[in-house]
């Protein structure tokens, strides 16, 4: 199925809370969790420690506790290895900022964390139903080039996704893919029940909704958006 900006509408405000609400707190050290895994290597809590000015123990705490823990992945030694759908370990979605190769969970999260960057990234991702490579530059703004003009987004509705909200995130990537044109999509989305596919220009939209939703209050309070 393709979605019509009414049928977005109808699930955008669903599917947006399933997403955890953060405190202005909370807020600060996601962003600056974005921002130091830019870089291409696991962030340890002392390095969030020191750029935060925050005790050690306060972030570990944040990060374990409610809000933040369901967005955290960390490696064997206690580093963060993935946040809110940005990782420094190979997956699916390549996602090269700055000349340094990360990865996205899946193909929405490449559309709305340039925003949280502050700066353009190149994507590149295969579309499960042809194989071929699409590759976007996607800038806080905007999808500025493509290699597929006619790519869509593929999307799981909400009622589709339960469990905890780990599950849940884990869930709804799977089904989160790029795909070369509609008619390769509708191919794909037919096999596999609850998914809808929009634009990128839609997937780019909600995916700065969801910023706005979880990380607004941070902005305003630091002044930088």
């Amino acid at each position: 199925m393709y979605a019509t900006d009414a049928d977005l509408a109808r699930v955008s405000n669903s599917l947006l809370a399933l997403f955890p609400r953060f405190t202005v707190e909370e807020q600060r050290l996601g962003i600056m969790l974005y921002r130091l895994l830019a870089r291409g290597e696991p962030v340890s809590h002392g390095e969030l420690s020191a750029v935060l000015n925050m005790p050690d123990a306060r972030v570990t705490e944040l990060l374990s506790g409610e809000g933040l823990r369901a967005m955290v992945y960390h490696d064997d030694g206690g580093r963060v290895l993935g946040f809110g759908g940005l990782a420094v370990a190979p997956m699916h979605h390549a996602f090269d900022v700055d000349g340094r190769t990360l990865y996205t969970w899946c193909s929405w999260d490449s559309l709305f964390i340039p925003e949280m960057l502050g700066k353009p990234a190149r994507v590149a991702s295969s579309c499960p139903e042809t194989g071929q490579t699409i590759r976007l530059t996607v800038t806080p703004d905007g999808v500025t080039e493509s290699s597929h003009p006619d790519a869509v987004v593929s999307l799981l509705v909400p009622e589709a996704l339960e469990g905890d909200a780990r599950q849940t995130m884990a869930s709804f990537c799977h089904y989160v893919f790029f795909f070369a044109s509609r008619a390769a999509g509708e191919a794909w989305t037919v096999r596999h029940e609850g998914t809808f596919l929009i634009s990128l220009d839609q997937a780019f939209a909600l995916g700065k909704r969801k910023n706005a939703v979880q990380f607004a209050e941070a902005w305003t309070t630091d002044g930088r958006r």
